[in-house]
């Protein structure tokens, strides 16, 4: 009997996995993968239909967190998410969380789903953000950290190592963010007082592009789901079934490291080298 596969995308916030992987998540989970959801906040420092935290209609963080987190599940229900797993850091402090606690959370994760995939930020947090900076190294050494027999995890001890096959960033090339922040908005974090904007990837270190094609309309029902946020995304409204199918019609990675496959050709599968 073949095994059924399992991916699991390891993000910084809800709407990650709707506006990074949505279309990645849904055609694995349509094709019979077990996708599972591995989310570090619950977004509680965001706004709140465009009020900020100090404005007197905000419902307040912990509220904040509430609403994000049923968004963030329903979301997931609609990619076809069989599991959503929530760490609770605080939003904007990801990078402040002791890392060996992070770390070890993760390798907790990674040791009772197995998956043979792993996707998460890429280094340069798309566009500098630290918690998405601070995910991917997390995840990065986690991933490592997993496959390690010497590598303890005090609460799940019986837990054995697991070795994951391949592991991806979230790469996007500079088409894919012309076209994202033509119909969305500039991408733009202020870190230390210094203005960071998105890295676009050059296209020749692009090792993995998925046709999403046909999920665009799943994507887009996901996006819907995070209200908080509408007026973020309030632009996207207004596209053509032709700019939606442009944003999220193919989705591009890294693939930092595969035990299964390798090699120069450009894939078209995450599962490449691991079912038949």
């Amino acid at each position: 009997m073949m095994r059924t596969p399992k991916l699991m995308a390891v993000l910084a916030h809800p709407d990650d996995e709707s506006l990074g992987v949505g279309g990645t998540l849904a055609k694995y989970a349509s094709e019979g993968a077990d996708v599972f959801l591995l989310t570090a906040t619950r977004g509680d420092s965001g706004r709140f239909r465009g009020y900020r935290l100090d404005d007197p209609q905000h419902p307040g963080p912990l509220a904040l967190a509430n609403i994000r987190e049923a968004e963030l599940r329903a979301a997931a229900s609609v990619l076809g998410v069989r599991e959503v797993s929530i760490l609770d850091y605080h939003d904007q402090h990801l990078d402040r969380a002791n890392p060996r606690d992070a770390v070890t959370t993760i390798v907790g994760h990674i040791r009772r789903v197995q998956p043979d995939v792993v996707l998460t930020f890429g280094p340069d947090g798309a566009y500098g953000h630290p918690d998405h900076i601070a995910i991917s190294q997390f995840t990065t050494a986690a991933t490592v950290a997993a496959a390690d027999r010497a590598f303890p995890c005090d609460e799940i001890e019986a837990l054995q190592p697991h070795a994951v096959s391949k592991l991806y960033y979230i790469a996007w090339p500079e088409s894919t963010w012309k076209a994202y922040q033509s119909a969305f908005r500039k991408l733009v974090s202020t870190v230390d007082g210094i203005e960071r904007q998105a890295a676009p990837w050059p296209d020749w270190a692009i090792t993995t592009v998925i046709d999403t094609r046909s999920f665009w309309s799943t994507v887009w029902r996901a996006i819907c789901c995070h209200e908080s946020q509408v007026t973020a995304y309030g632009r996207l409204k207004d596209l053509s079934p032709d700019d939606h199918e442009a944003l999220w019609g193919q989705q591009s990675f890294y693939r930092v490291f595969s035990t299964v496959n390798g090699g120069r050709g450009r894939e078209t599968d995450l599962l490449e080298g691991i079912r038949p």
